[in-house]
């Protein structure tokens, strides 16, 4: 009977033991990265390159003439190898990062369509392994032509109802468009590997941006007055404004 008389005192100790005890806490696993927080104003070592491409001297673009389809074409051509803005801004300039090829992906597609007889845009830069969509906007008969020495070069009739025709780049290099049924027709498509370039607008300006901190150098191309290379210090955060300047060849 003392063994049975102590029994609720046992299961009392029990109870007042259990209901004491605090909730385990788990640790995290050894290999789990900390987390960081970030404010949303915080700098990630980034900053941005705006500037324009200037040509120094004096230019008057010349006219090309036509001599076939002057009812899609128009009678003559505004030549479009050295466009020059009232300000001295230099129109389809290629500007690179050389060296970076880490960056945000740019695009794998591009167009490039035969409008009234010309290729729009007339300079095109697409990333290696891209594919390019040469529409014919016309409805009547081009040609696809290019001339390259690295990639496959393509040589291709375009009547009216084949309204596309996609040609991937493989490799860099840049890459002469012509069309054989109009002689004038010309334009550029121009493969990189970098991941940062731009074309310049009307007014010779471009703007790359999330550009990593540093000094790079940045490579300028144009189809007429050839190259230049230039120096510039990205800081995270800010941007750098650039003018870079093509002297008219003697």
């Amino acid at each position: 009977m003392k063994r049975l008389n102590n029994l609720p005192v046992c299961f009392a100790v029990l109870f007042a033991v259990g209901c004491s005890k605090e909730p385990e806490q788990k640790s995290p696993p050894a290999n789990e990265p900390a987390q960081s927080v970030t404010s949303p104003g915080a700098v990630q070592g980034k900053g941005t390159i705006t500037g324009k491409v200037i040509f120094k001297g004096s230019h008057s673009p010349g006219k090309l003439s036509v001599g076939k389809d002057r009812e899609v074409c128009g009678d003559a051509k505004q030549d479009p190898s050295l466009l020059v803005g009232s300000n001295g801004g230099l129109k389809n300039a290629v500007v690179q990062i050389a060296g970076l090829g880490e960056g945000v992906t740019p695009s794998k597609a591009a167009v490039v369509d035969q409008l009234k007889c010309e290729y729009v845009p007339h300079v095109s830069v697409v990333p290696a392994g891209a594919t390019v969509t040469f529409k014919n906007s016309d409805g009547i008969l081009h040609n696809i032509h290019t001339v390259s020495q690295i990639n496959s070069p393509l040589n291709r009739a375009q009547p009216k109802f084949l309204k596309e025709i996609k040609e991937t780049f493989a490799k860099p290099e840049v890459i002469k468009l012509r069309c054989d049924v109009h002689g004038w027709m010309t334009g550029w498509v121009v493969v990189t590997d970098n991941v940062f370039f731009g074309v310049t607008e009307s007014d010779g300006a471009f703007n790359l941006t999330d550009v990593p901190a540093g000094k790079h150098n940045l490579e300028i191309w144009h189809e007429k007055l050839g190259s230049l290379t230039q120096t510039v210090e990205i800081k995270p955060g800010e941007t750098a404004n650039v003018t870079i300047e093509f002297q008219a060849k003697k």
